[in-house]
């Protein structure tokens, strides 16, 4: 398992110590001393601890997302000056243009 599959305060065995996640990078032993964990290492858990829970998969709203970049353009839109208004509006519709492309067909 990877260190950002456990929550934070769970235990786990790296290089032969005990420790429990306290960021997402780090662990502390049980002396208290801080330990970088990097992101490839594989961690062991420790006996009589729960595995991780399974990833869960996380689908988006497409109406949802879409409004939130509406809303993100419409303030960087008040930001910009006249060129800028002009290459975000172009940006927006190569950005809307790619979703079109990507889109699963429908039934």
């Amino acid at each position: 398992m990877k260190l950002a599959q456990l929550p934070y305060g769970a235990r786990f065995e790296y290089k032969g110590m005990v420790l429990t996640k306290t960021g997402p990078m780090t662990a502390a032993a049980e002396n208290g001393a801080q330990h970088f964990i990097p992101k490839f290492a594989v961690l062991k858990p420790v006996d009589g601890e729960a595995a991780p829970p399974p990833a869960e998969s996380r689908s988006l709203d497409a109406a949802r997302v879409l409004a939130a970049f509406e809303a993100y353009h419409a303030t960087a839109l008040r930001q910009a000056d006249e060129a800028g208004k002009m290459a975000l509006t172009a940006a927006r519709a190569r950005f809307l243009a790619s979703l079109e492309q990507t889109a699963p067909d429908e039934p």
